[in-house]
């Protein structure tokens, strides 16, 4: 269920410090200029030596690609991402966030694949906050809610794909490793959204069976191999028996009937597709 967003990030009053410094300290001087030499003088004095430093307090520094959250009495009133010194009202709370890019690494997770197998994946999400108020009021630790979101995210997306391409067509964990991380990255960004959050990239860091089924999922991929192998070849010594005998018609070099033509490309194949090298019988008489 997708939460409706209460909080939405807007600019906060602040101006620049180096043009607020002199306009304090002149204000403050001309207070000074009027104080009366009186009984009452002092207490003034006192008065402007507490405005002078709650003026001060609202000078803060903002550094490249961090952001001040302002806040009065508990109410938000607005975010400051201009860098430098900057000057704003002293009764504001300052919350400093950071807008840098970061990287999150799950651990490793056992999960199970469309397909019903043991998996054992994980990831690393490329991630920024994109919305400060959402990630500040939103929720409790916007770090903590992106590892375990981005983490129940890659075990969704792990059930949802097979491991291994087992039929024509399929899209899988192993093989379509862009296809997978644009999915993954949809699918954390979704959950993240809430939470002013960008995920700018998740890819899947490992992948491999679980170790009670890996021995026997390897077996199964080096038969698959041998297969495709064998296919190869078994093509390539059709094409090439082929090729031998329209040759031999074609020059005239020889004479075969059915039952040679079928005895020479059982030699011939065997010749090709035998997995150690054949021992030639020589035929030193006649072919008939």
């Amino acid at each position: 269920m997708k939460i409706e967003k209460e909080m939405k990030e807007k600019v906060g009053f602040s101006i620049n410090g180096f043009i607020a410094a002199p306009v304090v300290g002149a204000l403050l001087y001309l207070f000074i200029r009027q104080i009366p030499d009186a009984e009452g003088g002092k207490i003034l004095m006192l008065l402007l030596t507490a405005l002078s430093g709650s003026m001060s307090a609202g000078f803060f520094m903002v550094q490249p690609k961090q952001a001040r959250v302002l806040t009065l009495f508990g109410s938000y009133v607005g975010t400051v991402k201009a860098t430098g010194l900057r000057w704003t009202i002293p009764f504001f709370g300052r919350r400093n966030i950071s807008l840098r890019i970061r990287n999150f690494e799950s651990g490793q997770l056992k999960v199970n694949d469309n397909h019903g197998n043991p998996i054992e994946i994980a990831t690393v999400v490329v991630w920024a906050v994109d919305d400060t108020a959402q990630a500040v009021f939103e929720v409790d630790d916007y770090e903590s809610y992106v590892s375990i979101q981005s983490e129940a995210a890659l075990r969704n997306m792990a059930t949802t794909y097979p491991y291994d391409i087992y039929e024509d067509g399929d899209i899988a964990l192993r093989s379509h490793t862009q296809v997978i991380s644009d999915a993954l990255t949809k699918e954390v960004q979704n959950r993240l959204e809430n939470a002013g959050m960008k995920v700018i990239e998740a890819r899947i860091s490992h992948l491999a069976y679980a170790p009670e089924i890996a021995n026997a999922m390897l077996q199964r991929q080096q038969a698959t191999a041998i297969i495709a192998a064998r296919e190869k070849i078994v093509q390539g010594a059709v094409g090439m028996v082929d090729l031998a005998l329209e040759q031999l018609a074609e020059k005239g070099i020889v004479e075969l009937d059915e039952e040679r033509k079928a005895a020479m490309v059982s030699n011939l194949l065997v010749v090709l597709c035998s997995d150690q090298n054949t021992q030639p019988i020589v035929n030193a008489g006649s072919l008939y």
